[in-house]
């Protein structure tokens, strides 16, 4: 069914429904980081966690990057939440040097994408027990 308007009621309805398109179109954003992943210090077999959140209109998707490739091993797990706009990135048991690395977190949606880095350095069992013997000896002196 179509419906023709003529004269002043038809540039009436023309504005309000560029108006409605352009507060349709305004409402859409390109993702932005709500939780942004640190650094991390881990110890050999032991675990690690990142995380990291994006907000968009539409919601984003967060994903993981290893090398510019997504994380893919039987001890990386990525956990989603937020319906895919938040992701827990979890090493375990940690390995040195194969998971010593710059992790990617990528958000994306149809208005953008964005990234951001986290290092994860990994000391080496023998390493953290000389450090932890050190830190006491200098407390007892």
């Amino acid at each position: 069914m179509a419906v023709w308007v003529r004269g002043p009621l038809r540039s009436s309805l023309l504005l309000l429904f560029f108006i409605f398109l352009q507060n349709s179109c305004d409402s859409l954003l390109a993702p932005r980081f709500t939780k942004i992943p640190t650094d991390q210090i881990g110890v050999s077999g032991g675990v690690v966690s990142f995380v990291c959140q994006a907000a968009g209109d539409p919601k984003p998707q967060v994903f993981w990057n290893k090398k510019g490739k997504k994380v893919n091993s039987q001890r990386i797990e990525t956990i989603e939440f937020d319906e895919g706009a938040g992701a827990v990135l979890r090493i375990q048991p940690l390995r040195a040097p194969r998971d010593e690395n710059v992790y990617e977190c990528v958000a994306k949606n149809t208005e953008g994408e964005i990234a951001v880095t986290s290092k994860l350095s990994i000391i080496r069992g023998e390493t953290f027990f000389i450090i932890i013997i050190i830190v006491i000896q200098s407390h007892h002196s």
